[in-house]
């Protein structure tokens, strides 16, 4: 009986999508592709286009302009203000009115982001006089729905529908869209809008601040699945096909072979081996559609699943990664009449590769069916250079189809232990659709792209972005960042071409950047892809002994080690990692909770300081709360300090604010609340 039911939900399925363009898009159909894998598989009926309206510095015009890589932004005193067009210059006050899109034909504004945003934002549908919302800017962007009911965030849109920085929610119009902001153009107004275009004579029903009460279920039922992917949507993973091989250095094997017309609907694996972080960069996977002669998903392994270098947990709409290794994908791969799943072993060490695959029926269409591909490829030992921005391309491809996702696997062995200093993504993403010599999308920072702002060293994961890996301290060392496009999906009928500027706040030699990108595309398509080399996935070393230097954000600081301020303490153990300055990091196991540890910290000449610990987040590690010769010392705002991190070992820094400090030796005492280890580095005293 389940087995007939599925039939029927996939036939139903398969009905809704090749007939979409008789439907009318609406907010309600709109919310459904939020969570629709499967539609993504055909080329988009009714067709739309894509592009995104942002803060960019607007003097980046064409590639071989002067001021291609300019950086002026969202902050102020920008050359060109970063908008559409001025509508009322500043006045005494210094508020003017900017537009931001004026857009005519039917429509939906499908992703807003913002770093911040002051002043209001006025937004008309249609040509109607009055305006859906007129209120504050930062809220719109990032809580749509709520800002358009004047009412508080709703906790299960807040993770959901709000992601990060960036707010999901989608805005369908007819006839037009205009936006305008009203503000201070000396304050900060960062901003992107990503809109489709469809198709003259598509039918679509206008957003009304109505449909959400109306839509209220559906919002609800949503929100549960891009909350909790794998809890709603893996139960078809009990009856999927299992296969396992087991590889010897060099060997390439095949796995799976699928004769049949259908689709993969979900993809899990398990990688296995004595160096299970070096298996999943060094074993790829290929999987070929309908006698393909090479794979058109071609990948490290953990690449594929956006869990590299190494497993980093988290819970994404396409793909999870669970803390003991297990990754599941499910996208839709759909296949006329045969797919192969490959393993080619190019490591060192024996590797075993387990996979669970799900086909499920799936009617071909010719000239709408299109196939999955993922495309890998790195470069390694690049400098990073803020005086020589270089334009990374991420995959460039040609034929029809359309782009579901990206994510950026990067090493970034800078010595500058804060963001301002350490920062490798100042660029933007670039991207040129269909032959246009314009680019469709100019963005306003590496970050803004992958949903996140201000050069943040957070670990987050959300249902379409997040960063599952970023080592610290600030943005030193290993970093993954993904966004998934569902969606906000971005179709092409000619061509694809994807960029991203590699721009550094300081010089940095030897940085790694791997990227892929994921596309359905048109069995008749073709891109830059380069074989995967053994070059390309040799295993990445960090400098094993940097020290911390006085550069950007940490500029006049003086750095101590706890290893040298705690000489021969009885309750010190060294512990060894690129990840600790000098190589070393100092765990303190205190006997009990309440126990404290003194450094004694040598200031030079008075005046306005900040104090700094660069310590450890690990999983087990304690909380523990600072004082400076007796005083209460506040750490990142914090009377008290949590260092524990499941699943990760990562570098942070724990900031003081401006303290007065005189010439002489201060005492810095931390005690331990609970009696947990503590990982402590080194200590900075910084003159402001």
């Amino acid at each position: 009986m389940k087995n007939v039911l599925l039939s029927v939900l996939c036939t139903i399925s398969f009905v809704l999508c090749s007939d979409l363009s008789a439907q009318t898009i609406s907010t309600g159909s709109l919310l459904d592709e939020m969570i629709d894998l499967e539609i993504l598989a055909n080329y988009p009926d009714p067709a739309f286009s894509s592009i995104q309206y942002s803060s960019y510095d607007h003097r980046s015009k064409y590639p071989d302009y002067e001021g291609w890589f300019s950086n002026s932004d969202g902050f102020g005193g920008e050359p060109i203000p970063g908008f559409e067009k001025v509508i009322k210059e500043p006045g005494a006050d210094n508020i003017g009115e900017y537009l931001i899109c004026d857009v005519e034909g039917p429509g939906a504004i499908v992703r807003l982001w913002t770093a911040r945003f002051v002043g209001e934002i006025t937004m008309w549908l249609d040509g109607n006089s009055e305006p859906v919302y007129n209120g504050p800017a930062q809220k719109f962007f990032q809580h749509t729905y709520e800002a358009i009911l004047g009412e508080e965030l709703k906790d299960t849109w807040k993770e959901t529908y709000a992601q990060n920085t960036a707010g999901y929610y989608p805005i369908p119009f007819s006839k037009s869209l205009k936006i305008v902001w009203t503000g201070d153009i000396s304050k900060l107004h960062f901003y992107h809008v990503q809109l489709r275009f469809y198709e003259s004579g598509t039918k679509i029903r206008t957003f009304q601040s109505s449909d959400i009460r109306k839509y209220n279920k559906k919002l609800t039922e949503i929100a549960d699945v891009l909350a909790d992917p794998s809890g709603k949507l893996d139960g078809s993973l009990a009856k999927a096909s299992y296969f396992s091989v087991r590889l010897m250095p060099g060997e390439k094997l095949p796995l799976a072979n699928f004769e049949q017309e259908g689709a993969i609907t979900r993809f899990a694996a398990h990688v296995t081996a004595v160096d299970v972080d070096a298996a999943l960069k060094q074993t790829l996977l290929e999987v070929r559609f309908d006698k393909a002669p090479w794979g058109q998903i071609q990948s490290p392994i953990g690449d594929f699943f956006g869990a590299s270098p190494g497993i980093n947990p988290y819970e994404s709409l396409p793909f999870t990664v669970f803390h003991d290794g297990r990754m599941v994908c499910r996208y839709t791969m759909p296949f006329k009449k045969h797919a192969e799943v490959l393993i080619h072993n190019k490591g060192e060490q024996e590797v075993t590769v387990t996979l669970k695959i799900k086909v499920d029926d799936y009617k071909w269409l010719d000239g709408t069916s299109m196939h999955f591909r993922a495309r890998w490829r790195a470069d390694h030992e690049l400098l990073s250079n803020p005086a020589e921005v270089k334009d990374i391309p991420y995959l460039l491809i040609r034929g029809k189809g359309r782009m579901v996702g990206a994510a950026a696997f990067l090493m970034n062995p800078t010595f500058v232990p804060s963001s301002y200093g350490n920062w490798w993504g100042e660029g933007d993403e670039k991207i040129f659709i269909d032959d246009n010599l314009k680019a469709a999308f100019i963005g306003t920072g590496s970050e803004d792209y992958f949903n996140y702002a201000w050069s943040s060293s957070a670990i987050f994961t959300h249902a379409y972005c997040g960063q599952p890996r970023n080592d610290g301290p600030a943005n030193r060392g290993f970093v993954t960042n993904y966004r998934w496009h569902i969606i906000d999906n971005i179709p092409f009928e000619k061509s694809f071409d994807f960029y991203m500027e590699l721009y550094s706040h300081r010089v940095v030699e030897g940085f790694s950047y791997a990227r892929m990108i994921y596309t359905y595309a048109s069995p008749e398509c073709h891109d830059d892809h380069i074989p995967v080399s053994t070059e390309d996935v040799r295993l990445l070393e960090m400098p094993e002994n940097w020290w911390p230097d006085p550069d950007g954000w940490a500029v006049n600081a003086i750095f101590y080690q706890i290893e040298d301020l705690l000489a021969g303490h009885a309750q010190l153990k060294m512990k060894e990692s690129y990840l600790w300055s000098a190589g070393k990091l100092a765990v303190w196991t205190p006997g009990k909770a309440g126990e404290e540890i003194a450094l004694r910290i040598p200031v030079t000449e008075t005046g306005n300081y900040m104090i700094a610990l660069t310590i450890a987040k690990e999983p087990g590690s304690g909380t523990i709360e600072a004082s400076l010769n007796d005083e209460i010392l506040k750490l990142n705002g914090k009377e008290q300090s949590n260092l524990s991190k499941e699943y990760r070992h990562v570098s942070r820094n724990l900031k003081s604010g401006a303290i007065e400090l005189s010439e002489g030796i201060h005492v810095l005492k931390l005690k331990s609340i609970d009696g947990k280890p503590v990982g402590l580095d080194f200590i900075w005293v910084k003159k402001n």
